[in-house]
């Protein structure tokens, strides 16, 4: 045996079990196989760091700020929000509804593209539904893969198989040709985790198992939660009163965090605000104050107000801490003088001073220096308070400013790009070209789109990815297939099928998909001449099996999601595992009976 081809065994095999054991982090086992194969001499220093110049890398880069800005635009919010009024927070339902849309999408662009779009809303779905976000993104992202068989262009692999094949001068596949193997794959990926994912996900709790800052904000000075939406009917004897005439604050203990109409949404509106027929108004306080109010002004009660639903979600508002400090303007003036709803658009609910607690309406106390006021409001306003001197904001929180202004420029860009990609401009430059755009059309800044890239995910796929070509070039991989082809000549052809269905699954654990098709398809030639069957249906199973790549979060949509969920290599081997074997029992009975 060549030493080459021993050398790179060696290094196979330590990487597999550095992975599988978690040796070390996985982007830094990525790394050390890299030097391993460059310092060996297996391969030339540029081709063991050309994984970083390879389509992958640069695609996956490209999609995450293309998913970033999608993101920003709070188009996906929209669609999270659309998913959860249809299936409420069953997970089963949320699981079947996104993987099918996932999968149905991952059909006509990269999957990794459909993975990046979607992840956005899956995280807000998590949030809102308060389930973990470990028991949603695995099974979207196998949805992901899966959904890349549907069609002829729905992975790397099976675009490039036509082309393979027209070399080995046999007629290519037409783009639905793949499509019945595909839509079983996806269905049994749906199936799986809704009868089997509770015992195959990890069972990570939601928020990580810990009290939100909110939560224990909110218990600590026993501020209230619920918030009651309400109509302005044209016969209400509210109309035409300011809200500081309403008696909200002093009569009612009832906090006014917003007015919509029309398009129109006012938060924390101003005491000299009138109210108008047709209004919904969002109240913060006790159920019985706020019915109370509501018989009092004949209010007509509304389950939700959609322009208002900001106010419902904890990434967009919630309570926090302000300390006024000496040097503030706000010192020796009342709520009132410093108009602090009308500067800033956040209510006061409560006013720590002189050691006292003060709840209601308190518009005319005198603030004074250390003075604690607990406001709740949009977290972009919050944070406006904290661009200044007047106030020191002590509630930690992250303001996402969405542009929603800028969804249809998201939106064509991103689509740009999926045009681009089909019509055969290589997918690393159609992508980063949608993502360039997104930053000339300032959908995002330049910063923003280097915030978005996973570093780790591009190392670890940088890293992977000379192994593949040291394989090759070594000839380990044409060793490994031959060794296979000797155990199996002159048995049932149904064992050479399973054959190259485990050899293109194995290959694709530890090299590129599209690296390991190009390996796989002479060899896989070979071995079905010799085997006396058609060469053709068999090359296409082999770029099917090239997205069995479940055990291991090498595939580049595993690697995209594994830190969003938080996910170890131990989960993907336990969920993976079924997976795999369902695919290779899919896929084996389906082209045995009715490809070859």
């Amino acid at each position: 045996m060549d030493s080459s081809i021993i050398t790179v065994l060696i290094i196979l095999i330590a990487t597999m079990a550095m992975l599988i054991f978690e040796l070390v982090r996985m982007d830094v086992a990525a790394l050390l196989c890299m030097l391993a194969l460059g310092w060996s001499g297996v391969l030339t220093p540029q081709e063991a760091i050309s994984g970083f110049a390879s389509n992958a890398v640069i695609a996956m880069m490209a999609v995450m700020i293309l998913g970033q800005g999608i993101a920003k635009t709070g188009i996906m919010d929209r669609f999270a929000r659309a998913v959860l009024q249809r299936v409420g927070s069953s997970r089963s339902r949320i699981i079947g509804l996104m993987s099918l849309s996932v999968g149905l999408l991952s059909g006509f662009i990269q999957n990794i593209g459909a993975a990046a779009l979607f992840l956005p809303g899956i995280l807000n779905i998590a949030r809102r539904g308060k389930i973990p976000a470990s028991a949603l993104i695995m099974p979207i992202g196998f949805a992901a893969i899966l959904g890349g068989t549907l069609t002829m262009v729905g992975s790397g692999p099976l675009i490039l198989i036509n082309d393979l094949l027209r070399n080995a001068d046999m007629a290519p596949y037409g783009l639905f040709s793949v499509t019945p193997v595909g839509l079983l794959l996806l269905l049994s990926g749906v199936v799986f985790f809704g009868a089997f994912g509770r015992f195959v996900l990890p069972d990570s709790p939601w928020s990580g198992g810990s009290i939100s800052d909110q939560e224990k904000l909110i218990a600590a000075l026993q501020l209230p939660q619920h918030i009651w939406h309400f109509t302005v009917p044209q016969n209400s004897a509210l109309i035409n009163k300011t809200t500081e005439q309403s008696g909200a604050w002093r009569d009612f203990n009832l906090h006014i965090l917003g007015l919509c109409q029309d398009k129109e949404v006012e938060y924390a509106p101003w005491r000299e605000r009138k109210f108008e027929a047709g209004q919904m108004l969002a109240l913060l306080g006790a159920q019985g104050d706020a019915n109370k109010f509501a018989a009092t002004y004949d209010l007509i009660p509304q389950v939700q107000a959609a322009r208002l639903a900001s106010l419902l979600d904890p990434d967009k508002s919630g309570f926090a801490e302000v300390i006024i400090p000496p040097r503030s303007a706000m010192v020796d003036q009342t709520i009132r003088q410093f108009s602090l709803r009308k500067r800033y658009a956040v209510e006061p609910v409560m006013l720590f001073t002189r050691g006292e607690e003060v709840r209601g309406d308190f518009s005319d106390h005198q603030i004074l220096p250390g003075d604690t006021l607990i406001v709740h409001g949009l977290w972009e306003k919050i944070d406006d308070l904290k661009s200044g001197a007047d106030f020191v904001v002590t509630t930690p929180f992250v303001a996402e400013k969405r542009v929603e202004a800028k969804s249809l420029v998201a939106t064509l860009c991103f689509l740009s790009a999926i045009l681009l990609a089909l019509a055969g401009a290589p997918i690393s430059l159609a992508f980063f070209t949608g993502a360039m755009a997104m930053v000339l059309t300032r959908v995002l800044t330049i910063q923003e789109a280097y915030q978005a890239i996973e570093w780790k995910v591009v190392f670890l796929i940088a890293g992977l990815i000379p192994l593949g070509a040291a394989m090759q070039k070594s000839g380990t991989a044409a060793l490994l297939a031959e060794r296979m082809m000797m155990l199996v000549h002159g048995s049932h052809p149904i064992f050479l099928v399973l054959t190259i269905a485990l050899l293109a699954t194995l290959f694709s654990l530890f090299m590129s998909n599209v690296g390991a098709i190009v390996v796989l398809t002479p060899l896989v030639i070979s071995m079905a001449n010799i085997g006396g069957v058609d060469p053709r249906p068999l090359a296409l199973m082999a770029a099917v099996c090239a997205a069995n790549s479940f055990v291991l979060p090498t595939h580049q949509v595993n690697a995209l999601l594994m830190s969003a969920g938080g996910y170890r290599n131990a989960d993907y081997m336990k969920a993976g595992g079924g997976m795999t074997l369902i695919f290779l029992l899919i896929v084996v009975t389906v082209f045995y009976l009715f490809y070859l």
